[in-house]
């Protein structure tokens, strides 16, 4: 079921810095900015990435978070500072009204002047983990799923806060986010599953690991994306 076009709550920018561990960088502390913005194939204008070889590029030019998931993570977790405004999970774009289950992958969405489409899910990793200061955050986020969604840019065009959320094509409406992203973070191996996926239009990250399975009937280890080292 398609759900009502939500509109854009919060628009999220962050420059990369040095992070928690030894040698590494993020930009995973967004700050919420007012006006128009520049979209670009790359994402928002004044956006960065820590790590070019995981975050950002083409295909995860925008991330887009619920603000709902907020809630449920306080839930979890109890209060925590983080959890008092947008921004604490990385997040470009910060809605209501859409989940992972609302969202399917190739979807189009028209904000502003600018088109996206829906790339792939979010793979949590250790930085949230440290972001957080609680253990196995990603894998927690991981397994409930609460993970959001990247897009890849179209169209380049502005947005900025206020702007409505439109989806003006849908081409594979039985593959949401949450639907695919299960596939992803299941230990166990479907063939049949695994070859239908496979004939969707994955990013190349997501098709490699998927045929991988397939291939070497193993599921890969996901210890150091979760953990990461504690050397740097």
């Amino acid at each position: 079921m398609i759900q009502p076009s939500p509109f854009l709550d919060c628009l999220l920018t962050g420059r990369a810095r040095p992070y928690t561990r030894a040698g590494t960088r993020s930009a995973i502390d967004k700050r919420s900015q007012t006006g128009p913005r520049k979209v670009t194939l790359l994402g928002i204008e004044g956006d960065e990435q820590g790590d070019l070889r995981v975050h950002g590029g083409v295909e995860k030019a925008i991330h887009h978070y619920p603000h709902e998931h907020y809630g449920a993570w306080a839930d979890e977790l109890g209060e925590h500072g983080l959890l008092a405004r947008p921004g604490a999970f990385g997040e470009n774009f910060s809605t209501r009204g859409w989940s992972e289950a609302d969202v399917c992958l190739g979807d189009r969405i028209r904000i502003g002047t600018a088109l996206l489409e829906v790339s792939q899910g979010r793979l949590p990793c250790w930085k949230l983990d440290d972001r957080f200061g609680v253990e196995r955050m990603a894998l927690r986020m991981q397994q409930n799923g609460r993970t959001g969604w990247y897009y890849r840019v179209l169209e380049e065009g502005q947005v900025q806060v206020g702007d409505r959320l439109r989806l003006v094509e849908r081409p594979h409406p039985d593959w949401s986010i949450a639907r695919l992203s299960a596939v992803l973070f299941d230990k166990r191996l479907e063939a049949a599953l695994l070859e239908e996926c496979l004939a969707l239009p994955l990013v190349p990250s997501w098709r490699k690991t998927l045929q991988r399975r397939l291939e070497q009937r193993q599921v890969e280890d996901w210890t150091s994306r979760l953990h990461g080292r504690q050397d740097g």
